[in-house]
């Protein structure tokens, strides 16, 4: 059994690292792309704060479907290039909005959110997924949380493919 406890007094790049360190131990050996993006859905729930939306799309055909999240009900499909998660899709290029209603094309599945983080999982030039984190404060995301969720979708990439 896992007890990951963060410590959200530490600096981001510390938190980001115990982040990445938990969902390394739990997705390691693990060979089911669901388990993993539901464990991982839990930790990004539990690690960051002022978030309302934690998880991921998955690459389905020609467009993004609901995949494994914490939070509350959300958009089953989307297409690729619509929205911010499947900007990020089409262009493989993580997405920091800091207002989605600035957004053009913004797709609002909560309308508790005001800023959305969306990072690509690409393994191997193929794109499996993207994560998306929606937050209610406004600029709630900045570049080391691009740089610490993009480093965990290069962990995750190989053990979701």
């Amino acid at each position: 059994m896992f007890d990951f406890r963060p410590d959200h007094a530490q600096d981001k790049p510390a938190l980001y690292a115990d982040l990445l360190a938990a969902a390394d131990a739990l997705t390691t050996g693990e060979c089911d792309p669901v388990a993993n993006m539901a464990n991982v859905s839990a930790l990004l729930a539990e690690y960051l704060p002022a978030l309302n939306w934690a998880g991921f799309y998955r690459l389905i055909g020609p467009e993004l479907v609901l995949g494994p999240f914490m939070g509350r009900p959300a958009c089953i499909r989307i297409a690729l290039g619509t929205g911010v998660c499947g900007t990020a899709a089409a262009e493989r290029r993580t997405q920091l909005v800091a207002d989605v209603h600035a957004f053009p094309g913004h797709i609002a599945c909560d309308a508790a959110s005001r800023s959305e983080l969306v990072v690509p999982v690409v393994h191997e030039e193929r794109l499996l997924a993207v994560i998306d984190l929606d937050s209610p404060e406004p600029a709630r995301f900045d570049d080391e949380d691009a740089r610490g969720i993009e480093a965990l979708a290069a962990l995750l990439a190989p053990r979701i493919a």
